[in-house]
């Protein structure tokens, strides 16, 4: 059954009797301000009235971005830790992660950071974005395989995550000098001072604590077996 999250009318049938919504639908690389705020958090909207009229009973998994927190954190972000988006796409999330921790359903929500893999070409557009904002080059970030979404959701569906907001990270933040380097291209070196050494860097105890181990552990795992 398909629906369209931009139209309440679509989504009752399609939701009605199931155990559970995998809400991953989102909006995020788009100049289109209005259209990231109507799908991230209007479209979130439709879909969670659509599960209190239709499936009341149901499981209600949200995937998020770690992009949510302070990027003036002074460790690694926890689940616990203020959120202060500086952009429409985390701060989007941010209100639609707030409708459903208030809608009285059993949620969870998958906060994840960087995404790639399987030629998905993330990576590949990352060089622009990270030179763009200006990251320093021994800046580390916290990524996550496609396949370990799959993971994460797996964990959720089973009732590991209920009622929790969980940051979802592999084992190893990488600088972006790495990344980059991975994809065949440079980025300049230096050994300046590095600013906000904690931003993007996410604090992955809780999901382990939960049952969480990804099966891509690193992104050189992934370059190794050509998953990238």
């Amino acid at each position: 059954m398909t629906g369209d999250i931009l139209d309440r009318s679509t989504l009752s049938e399609a939701v009605r009797g199931v155990s559970a919504v995998v809400h991953l639908a989102a909006v995020f690389r788009s100049p289109d301000i209005d259209l990231i705020w109507r799908s991230n958090l209007e479209g979130t909207r439709n879909l969670i009235a659509a599960v209190q009229a239709d499936a009341p009973g149901a499981r209600f998994i949200m995937a998020s971005t770690s992009n949510v927190y302070d990027k003036n954190s002074t460790q690694p972000a926890r689940e616990t830790d203020r959120v202060e988006p500086q952009h429409a796409y985390p701060a989007s999330k941010v209100a639609a992660e707030k409708l459903l921790r208030e809608s009285g359903l059993n949620w969870s929500i998958s906060r994840f950071p960087f995404v790639y893999g399987d030629g998905d070409g993330h990576l590949e557009m990352l060089p622009k974005h990270l030179v763009a904002a200006g990251f320093h080059p021994a800046h580390r970030m916290s990524t996550i395989h496609h396949r370990d979404i799959a993971t994460a959701i797996k964990l959720a569906l089973a009732g590991a995550f209920d009622g929790r907001i969980v940051n979802i990270s592999d084992e190893a933040p990488t600088t972006v000098y790495e990344l980059v380097g991975l994809v065949g291209q440079r980025m300049e070196p230096s050994a300046e001072d590095m600013r906000n050494p904690w931003s993007l860097h996410v604090d992955g105890s809780l999901a382990r604590r939960l049952g969480f181990w990804p099966i891509v552990r690193t992104v050189h795992q992934a370059a190794q077996e050509g998953i990238l």
